[in-house]
């Protein structure tokens, strides 16, 4: 058995996940429709796993309670962290073992480092990309020296202006 492992993300259509200062401002300026599918794919999540400094940058955010109740959440880095009652601190290795215990998908929050290191480790099942109209021209980029990987589509479908891409990673 080994549950889903999901990269579900909103890009813009120059590849960036952050515009320059980690601004998300521009996914506000983009018409959607409803959520962009998030409660859909929302839905099937048990746990989460994410990098570090996307941990930094959502305890950043002016967030009267944690984004993600009721989800199992692991922060991933190097350093020495003590948990918190929303989150576990852990190294990298700890997705493999996630994979191995039941549940329903795993979802990877964050940005290129993270995606990156399990890229390389094939623990990606699937990539979920939203891509907005824009160009950023510089900020935080999601596919930075990735390995190449072979994906399959599985399906488009489009949110008003976005457009939802969903890739299964094949070994």
């Amino acid at each position: 058995m080994s549950r889903r492992v999901s990269l579900f993300i909103a890009m813009s259509l120059d590849g960036y996940i952050a515009a320059e200062g980690e601004s998300l401002d521009w996914l506000e300026e983009v018409e959607g429709e409803g959520d962009n599918g998030f409660s859909e794919f929302y839905g099937t999540v048990d746990t989460i796993v994410m990098g570090r400094r996307t941990y930094n940058w959502v305890m950043r955010q002016d967030l009267e309670e944690w984004p993600y109740p009721g989800k199992q959440t692991y922060v991933i880095t190097n350093g020495d962290y003590e948990n918190t009652p929303h989150v576990t601190f852990a190294r990298p290795e700890v997705l493999r073992d996630l994979k191995q215990q039941s549940g329903n998908t795993i979802w990877i929050v964050g940005g290129g480092d993270l995606l990156r290191t399990y890229l390389n480790r094939g623990d990606i099942t699937d990539i979920i990309v939203t891509v907005a109209p824009i160009l950023l021209g510089g900020g935080i980029p999601l596919f930075d020296e990735v390995p190449q990987t072979k994906l399959v589509k599985r399906r488009v479908r489009e949110f008003g202006q976005f457009t939802e891409m969903q890739f299964e990673v094949k070994g």
